[in-house]
């Protein structure tokens, strides 16, 4: 059992973290973290590549990402909220997974056979919506191959209280961390 969790926060002992961590306890299998913010990916250029050959052209970190991606059972997307998106870096990695988008598009292939499960953790405070970051991690899970995702996990008054102490949060954890290693 793989699982792939990508980590948007910047903060390497934050609210995000203490999920992550929860999560990986009790989580069976390997996992792997990508740290988007602390990453060697860059965003996609749109430079279309990937519309007449199969990856990206960019040579970086995320071909060991693109590989892990299409071996592992599991991915999580875990990302604090700014604005009620997920964060920037994030989103320039989620922008890379265009490579797998295109291989089904223009090029009639399926860059990730292994089916996979799903989950998605947000952590925030302040007074914006976490509607918006959901629906963008919806989708990329399903262009990275997750066919079912967990119910969100979502920590949302972090203002007031950290997420390390939200009861609910961490009891949705347990459930994911078992719908993951089954």
């Amino acid at each position: 059992m793989k699982t792939l969790i990508l980590n948007g926060s910047p903060r390497k002992n934050g609210d995000t973290v203490s999920l992550i961590k929860l999560l990986t306890e009790n989580l069976k299998g390997e996992y792997k973290i990508l740290n988007t913010f602390y990453s060697n990916i860059s965003p996609c250029t749109d430079c279309r590549f990937c519309q007449k050959n199969k990856g990206c052209v960019i040579n970086d970190e995320m071909r060991s990402i693109y590989k892990y991606t299409e071996d592992c059972n599991n991915i999580v997307i875990a990302s604090p909220i700014y604005f009620s998106e997920l964060t920037g870096s994030l989103l320039n990695v989620g922008s890379r997974f265009q490579a797998f988008y295109c291989s089904r598009r223009f090029l009639n292939t399926e860059p990730v056979t292994k089916k996979k499960k799903g989950g998605i953790i947000l952590v925030g405070g302040g007074d914006g919506s976490i509607d918006t970051a959901e629906k963008t991690a919806k989708v990329l899970l399903r262009h990275m191959g997750a066919e079912t995702v967990f119910p969100l996990v979502s920590s949302h008054n972090t203002d007031n209280v950290p997420a390390v102490y939200d009861e609910r949060a961490a009891e949705d954890i347990l459930g994911l961390a078992d719908f993951l290693s089954r």
